[in-house]
């Protein structure tokens, strides 16, 4: 959406100048930021400004116009959230790279190797990533107050900060969950391994990359209760569909096309429901093996391959496909309500198909 990266790179010139004032050397923080920030599929985005439209009623022009501003400000303002969210999740899953770029802490200890500056590059490159996330996170929050304070109507403006207030902390909490998720799994059940995946693909990604941002467009319009309660359920269902695609993408997917290695949520360990499904389909023996393998950084393409057989033997791919079927349908279905503008529902169908059908 072009209009977003405007407001996107608005707020970076801004933040140029400020950052000149205080240092010269500041300035690698932004430029950083603008590769991070150009390209990428701005879903989140486009769900804000859908949701928008599939609640929006007869207002007179200019409070269109107010509500339209805001929206853009606040799909914007998602877009710098995930940004830092990206930099610092590379940084905790250990990732060389994003969208066929080096990751941000790559990238800074490359910028450390070639200064020839003394210390251990990978550390400065860690601790540079994790300071930009912040200040990302801080630019972000300045774009929803910017957002924010532009919606029209004090119920409006109350709901909508709800909604971000919601989806800042709870992408966090996820974000632990799986990190707990793949240091703690020795000593828990194995029989809630699949709920604990599920909870975290829900409040890690699910709810922050679709039924929120959704929400939060529809916010700014007034929508009422039931209607925020359908595009609740559009959005969860969506956004679970979404999130088991990048499960399956993130072991499976194309290294030319994902702009990551092949295999590389098994060489980081993570428990995802694919691999949850996985283990409840195979002997003790080889989960034993599977548990050994996953999360070894060093995994061969030969054992990347053999993983990624295992999985498919028994099942779980196919299973977690079908998970995604079932998702889609149910997105799709909510969006038959009467009071979704027909325009949006066609828009919002689109895209939630194309999020479980993406090959990146």
């Amino acid at each position: 959406m072009r209009l977003v990266q405007d407001r996107i790179d608005a707020r970076l010139d801004l933040e140029t100048g400020h950052l000149a004032r205080i240092s010269p050397a500041a300035g690698a923080l932004v430029n950083e930021t603008r590769q991070l920030m150009t390209g990428g599929k701005r879903l989140r985005s486009q769900f804000c400004y859908w949701g928008w439209r599939a609640a929006e009623r007869d207002v007179p022009d200019d409070r269109s116009r107010r509500q339209l501003d805001a929206v853009l400000q606040l799909a914007a303002a998602i877009e710098m959230f995930h940004a830092a969210a990206l930099v610092h999740d590379d940084v905790i899953d250990h990732s060389f790279t994003r969208r066929g770029h080096p990751a941000t802490h790559v990238a800074f200890a490359r910028r450390h190797e070639a200064a020839g500056w003394r210390g251990d590059a990978a550390a400065f490159g860690e601790a540079a990533a994790i300071v930009l996330g912040d200040l990302l996170l801080d630019w972000s929050h300045q774009m929803f107050a910017d957002g924010l304070a532009a919606v029209p109507g004090d119920a409006e403006r109350a709901a909508s900060r709800s909604l971000v207030s919601a989806m800042t902390s709870e992408v966090m909490v996820g974000q632990y969950l799986d990190i707990l998720g793949e240091h703690a799994w020795p000593v828990l059940p194995d029989d809630t391994a699949l709920e604990r995946a599920e909870t975290v693909m829900l409040y890690k990604s699910a709810k922050y990359s679709i039924e929120q941002p959704t929400l939060l467009g529809a916010a700014v319009a007034g929508a009422d209760e039931p209607l925020l309660a359908t595009l609740s359920a559009f959005g969860v269902h969506a956004g679970l569909a979404f999130q088991l695609r990048d499960d399956i993408l993130g072991v499976f997917g194309d290294p030319d096309r994902t702009g990551k290695p092949a295999g590389d949520d098994l060489r980081e360990g993570k428990r995802t429901v694919l691999i949850a499904l996985t283990r409840s389909r195979v002997s003790t023996t080889v989960a034993h093996v599977l548990d050994d393998m996953l999360g070894d950084p060093d995994l061969t393409d030969d054992q990347i391959h053999i993983l990624q057989q295992t999985i498919i033997d028994s099942g779980a791919l196919q299973a977690t496909e079908g998970l995604i079927d079932d998702h889609t349908r149910r997105a799709l279905a909510a969006l038959a309500d009467p009071r979704i503008a027909p325009g949006a529902r066609h828009e919002l169908a689109d895209l939630a198909d194309r999020a479980a059908r993406r090959a990146r």
